[in-house]
Order: C-alpha cells, then structure tokens, then sequence
C-alpha cells in the first residue's frame, strides 16, 4: 500500500505536468487571473508525512484532488490558448464554393464567415429565402428586411462563425453603400409607419374617415420590396397572348387608348387588425391596427378588353391570370399574384390595369405607372408595378400566392401548417372598425359621437352596423354615409356614424360595432376562434373603451 502513491503518480506525469504547465503559462490577462490568482490553490498547510492505511486514505483524497485539479487547469489552459487563435482565413472564392447543402450553405457578414448549414431548415423564413443568399454576402438581404439587423439575430449567427474573410477579399457591401431603399418616395409625415424597410404604413384614425375618399398622400401603403423608379416613356406592358395570338407590348400611351374607366374602389390588407390577434397568441406579420383599409377613385383599362385583344377567352378548365410586379428583391425575384380568369374576363367584375389614383397618375408607392385594381379582393392581389400578365393553367407560383397570404385553424403553428391544404384568399369578409372616439380617451357626459367604416368582399353590399355602448349587451343601428352600393358591385367601404345619450351615472364606455352583408354575413363576436399564425382575416367585433368626465 506504501507504494501506491508513487505509482499513481507515475501513472498520472502527464496530467501532473499538464498542472505545473498550467500555472507557468499566462497566455493572456484573463487567463493568469483565472489561473493563478485563486487562494483556494495555494497550501493551507505544511505537507505531512503519510503512514498506516489511514494515511494512505488521506493520501490519495489529497492526491485525487491534486490531479483532478490539475486536470481541470490544464483543460482551461487548452481553452485559453484556443480563443487566443487567429480565425482562420477564407477567400469569396472558397465561401462561394459552398453554395448547397451538399457542400455546406456558407454565407458572410462583413469580414466574417458563417457555415449556417445546420440552420437552413430552421430559417423563420423558409430554407429557400435562406439558401437565395449562399456562398455570398448577407448584405443585400438584410437590407430589404430591416428586422434581420437585431442584436438577437446578430447573436444567433455568431454561433455558426467559422473564420474571416481574408484581407484581400474583406471588402463587403455595406447597408449604406447597397442599400435599395435609398431611391423610395418621401412619405407624407402623419402616416403610422409599421417598418421602413419595406415601407408600410397606415393613415391616422383622425383622418381616415374624414372624407369618404382617402386622399392619396395619406392612403395607406403596403411594400413588400423596393419601390422601382419607373419611366413612364419607357415603360413597357408586357401580355402574353394566347395560343395563335401575338403577345402585346404596350406602352402607357397605348393602355390609355382603351376605353378608359372609373371606379371607386376599398382596398384592404389582409392583415388589417392584426395587432389584436397579436394580443392572443404571437403571430409573423407587421403589426397592423386598424388602418390598413383605404379607399380611392381608379381610372384605367378594363382587364377584360386587354386579354380579349391577346386572344383570350374563358375556358372550360380553370386558368389563372398571372401578374408579376417591377419590384424585385437583389436576386431579380419580382413580385407575384394571379386570380382566377373567370373574374379577370368578366366586364361586370370590373377589373382594371388603373393608371389614375384619385384624378392623378399613380403615386409611386401605389403603383406608378401601372398597377391592378380588384374590386372585392385582398390587397394583395392589387400587384404594383406591373410589368407582365400572362394566363396559365395553375395560379401564380410567387410566395406571396402560394405560402402566404393563406388562413388556418387555430390549432395549426409553424411546425404542422401545410400551406398547399388552403386556398389562397381573394375575396375578404365582413368587416368594420370604430375609428372615433379613440381607445383610452376621455369624453365629455351628454352625448356621444361614434364614427367608423365598414366593408365586405366580393362585392356584397354593408347593409347595417349595429353599435353597443355596453360590450354588446344592447344594440343600436348607425346612419350609413357615403355612395349608394350597386347589388353585387359595392366594391367601396360605407362610413358611419351614431349620435347617442351617454347612460347616466356611466363612468365608462365599452364601445362595439359590428357590420352585417347583403349575404347577412356577420363579423365574429371575440377573436381567438379566427387566430390563425399568420394573423389574416382579422374580423371580430371591434371594440374602444373610453372613460365619461364626471
């Protein structure tokens, strides 16, 4: 048993050695404070002689720690002497080089390198937006989403850091020098700026209802990209004829020779209201309250007699017409939206190639020179910026057609949804909104003002608003304002308004509305039974609470 210890600390030299390496190495600051610097390394005691089988014990418990802690510093040594390592150096070359998931998805940031391989299938995104950017810098992508430059998202991507560019290949673009906002419109200040980069925006409640046509400056603004600074001497209308027939090429002069037609026209965002599905459950989606709604006077060709002179005609299979927008992101993907061309050919649709905007060319956020106008569907198929209408078999192959845009069941999260299981949406449901008095205000005792909008899809006429000033416990119908609605064609929104006896005694009001459709379609009472992960269709009762000054 005397012998024991020896042979234990033969059997450990190297980790010994590794222990009096350790203390004599100060590889950086941090790492001699670290491993020097600690009272608990140094001899409390002077070192005994160990004799019997009790000193042997107490022996190797002290010599057992002797090497467990020489172990340890010797594996902190190792650490520090690795961060202390120059990264290693890539060329674009070789980054470029890794470009699939074969090879290993590689991207840059600044100087740096990262190897995202393992994080593509995890992209919030989707693995294709992710991929776009392989073998190349992130530069131009982060700067069409400004959410991307966060200190959280910084600090994800620097975990799959595996070097630096080299010096001779360092130079990267910056946000500044590639931006492709730095040619978008001046906005008009009053507008509520849900993000910049795209820029998204929605008027005042104070003044979206002011007039029954939203005026173009304050007319609420949805990009999804840049906004392309078209001339209108060169721009060009592409439409791809049908069989048999030549394609058309037309210039803005051109469209102008059509028979020129005039509608007033409501023009909603899916993911109007958003927000208070947000207040649920969390959802992706700008944050939209309840001014993503706007209406406006639009002048242009009819649909219809474009694709009549390129030869087309219904069908008896079901086609699509397919637009595709100027804008596009740094990889030359334009932007995409299609309807059905039983709609797009039907003169009592309506549906126009608008080159006017309120007795005015097109703004440039709205669409300038060209854009689509369908009265009674989602905003989103109001393509901007239009450069090509073809028809095709299926409908449009863009995201925005095929993976957004799309409304679920409540149960159905980022891990299960099956965006081909649902239909693209076109035309909206029932909505209305309060937009006076505001929530949180305080009004006067006497009398209260409620003024609001109200809109259905498809066409089909508001018929009624029912308003409670008790959270839906009593109703009273509101006066309808604004233009008469044609049956099947109330493509516009009607204002509205009650003038009521505040209750006596009330200190408070819980104020809700509600719209009812020629279909007597109806909007949901609360909102959790229509959330849904993308934060679409957001069409419960609205409500406004406000406090009565005494």
């Amino acid at each position: 048993m005397r012998d024991r210890p020896a042979t234990m600390l033969l059997l450990h030299r190297p980790v010994v050695l590794g222990l009096r390496q350790a203390f004599r190495s100060t590889p950086s600051r941090l790492c001699i404070q670290t491993c020097s610097t600690n009272d608990s390394l140094q001899p409390q005691h002077p070192i005994r002689n160990f004799s019997g089988d009790n000193c042997s014990t107490r022996g190797w418990k002290v010599m057992g720690t002797l090497l467990g802690l020489g172990a340890v510093l010797a594996y902190h040594d190792h650490r520090c002497r690795a961060a202390q390592k120059p990264p290693h150096m890539y060329t674009k070359e070789e980054v470029s080089s890794h470009r699939s998931p074969e090879t290993g998805i590689w991207v840059t940031l600044g100087c740096e390198v990262f190897d995202v391989t393992e994080f593509v299938d995890l992209h919030p995104g989707g693995p294709s937006k992710l991929i776009l950017a392989a073998g190349g810098p992130l530069e131009p992508f982060w700067a069409l989403y400004d959410f991307h430059n966060q200190p959280h998202v910084r600090e994800l991507l620097a975990k799959y850091k595996i070097g630096d560019l080299s010096p001779e290949d360092n130079v990267s673009p910056t946000l500044e020098t590639s931006d492709p906002y730095a040619d978008d419109p001046k906005r008009h200040p009053a507008l509520k700026v849900n993000s910049q980069r795209p820029f998204n925006a929605e008027p005042p409640l104070e003044l979206l209802t002011e007039t029954y046509i939203t005026p173009n400056p304050i007319f609420f603004t949805r990009n999804h990209l840049p906004v392309p600074n078209l001339d209108p001497d060169t721009y060009r209308l592409h439409v791809v004829g049908a069989p048999g027939h030549p394609s058309l090429c037309l210039s803005l002069d051109d469209l102008c020779k059509f028979p020129k037609h005039e509608i007033t026209v409501t023009l909603q965002c899916a993911g109007n209201r958003r927000s208070e599905m947000m207040q649920i459950k969390e959802v992706k989606g700008l944050g939209w309250r309840t001014g993503a709604i706007s209406t406006a006077c639009w002048a242009g060709a009819r649909l219809c007699d474009v694709l009549a002179q390129a030869g087309h005609q219904l069908s008896d299979t079901e086609a699509h017409v397919c637009f595709e927008g100027l804008d596009c992101d740094s990889t030359g993907t334009a932007y995409g939206a299609s309807i059905p061309l039983a709609r797009a050919l039907n003169p009592e649709a309506e549906v126009l190639l608008a080159y006017e905007m309120n007795g005015q060319p097109l703004p440039r956020d709205h669409g300038f020179p060209v854009r689509v106008v369908v009265p009674g569907v989602v905003g989103a198929r109001h393509v901007k910026w239009l450069g090509r209408v073809s028809v095709e078999a299926d409908e449009s192959h863009s995201h925005w057609q095929r993976r957004d845009y799309k409304g679920f069941c409540p149960s159905v999260d980022w891990d299960t949804v099956d965006f081909d299981s649902a239909p693209s949406i076109q035309e909206l449901p029932v909505q209305s909104a309060i937009t006076e008095p505001r929530d949180g205000e305080t009004i006067e005792s006497g009398d209260v003002t409620v003024k609001g909008y109200a809109w259905s899809g498809g066409g089909r006429a508001v018929i009624r608003v029912d308003v409670s000033l008790d959270g839906g416990l009593t109703w009273q119908a509101a006066e309808l304002d604004g233009e008469e609605q044609r049956p099947r064609k109330a493509w516009a929104w009607r204002l509205w308004q009650l003038q009521a006896p505040v209750p006596a005694g009330q200190k408070e009001l819980n104020i809700v509305c509600k719209a009812v459709d020629d279909s007597y379609n109806v909007q949901p009472d609360t909102v959790a039974p229509i959330w849904n992960l993308r934060g679409v269709l957001s069409n419960a009762w609205h409500r406004v609470r406000v406090r009565v000054a005494p």
